[in-house]
């Protein structure tokens, strides 16, 4: 699995322990992380670890244990975009045409 720096993801199934990304890393209960809260990566450690920032705090993980969440739907907006460029030509051709 690929994850990188900025990737929304979810924990793949529940855990039984959250591990801080503090410089003195502690224990947390998993409860802190609720089921299909999304978080998103902070940084990505040595032995396919990740910094995964959640609404209660940051936890380290293994990519193991993430899921990536797709895209949002926001970003398919763009097709949109592309339609008005493809009329803006119509209009400059019909103006040459005068």
């Amino acid at each position: 699995m690929s994850v990188s720096i900025g990737d929304q993801v979810r924990l793949a199934r529940p855990q039984t322990f959250l591990k801080t990304a503090d410089p003195m890393p502690m224990l947390r209960p998993p409860d802190l992380v609720t089921h299909g809260e999304i978080g998103r990566v902070t940084a990505l450690l040595p032995a396919d670890t990740a910094a995964v920032r959640f609404a209660r705090g940051t936890f380290l993980l293994s990519f193991a244990q993430l899921m990536v969440v797709a895209d949002d739907p926001a970003a398919t907006d763009e097709p949109d975009g592309s339609t008005d460029a493809g009329t803006a030509p119509e209009l400059d051709s019909a103006s040459d045409a005068d």
